[in-house]
């Protein structure tokens, strides 16, 4: 499968900026997501200690960025960068990349991770070439499931005591979804 990659390309919707991470960003980074333990609560990171942290990690993103197959976005909205979205996992050879994504409290249950999901998969299927997208979340962040079922994803299963919570030493159950190039509107 042949895919078109093109990087980390700035992407509007009607509400939002999905952008690159810039220098300087990890300070409305820390601020507004990532140092709340309610966002990290189900992922893979614990809630940052520190603005200096946040920069730190955003320095190392944008270090991704000199590669073409790197797809991570800053979510803006009203001029505020408030959550995130990346391609965390992609399989050239078989077509399909799987989607990660947080926001901020403040900004939860008014369709903004909605909008950006879309966007996202549009670009990635259209644009890219993908065959496929999957999101995967904790059965016990039922929110992270709306979001995919909105998107047009089709649940698939669950994978049982799939994935360790380091934080807590517990073994989480993980829901699947999927979207497949052919059901993604024009």
């Amino acid at each position: 499968m042949e895919l078109n990659h093109k990087g980390t390309v700035t992407l509007q919707t009607p509400h939002l900026t999905l952008r690159r991470y810039r220098a300087g960003d990890g300070e409305a980074m820390y601020r507004n997501w990532a140092s709340d333990p309610e966002v990290a609560r189900f992922l893979s990171w614990s809630a940052h200690q520190s603005p200096a942290e946040s920069e730190e990690i955003v320095g190392a993103w944008i270090e991704t960025y000199e590669s073409e197959e790197t797809y991570h976005w800053g979510i803006e909205y009203e001029g505020d960068l408030i959550g995130d979205i990346a391609v965390v996992l992609g399989n050239w050879k078989h077509g399909y990349a799987e989607l990660g994504y947080s926001l901020g409290r403040a900004y939860w249950g008014r369709g903004i991770m909605t909008e950006a999901v879309k966007e996202v998969v549009r670009f990635l299927v259209r644009e890219i070439g993908y065959h496929r997208v999957i999101i995967r979340h904790a059965v016990l962040n039922p929110a992270s499931g709306r979001v995919a079922e909105k998107c047009g994803f089709t649940r698939e299963g669950v994978l049982r005591e799939h994935f360790l919570l380091k934080r807590t030493g517990e073994f989480l159950d993980i829901a699947c979804w999927g979207i497949l190039d052919r059901e993604i509107p024009d």
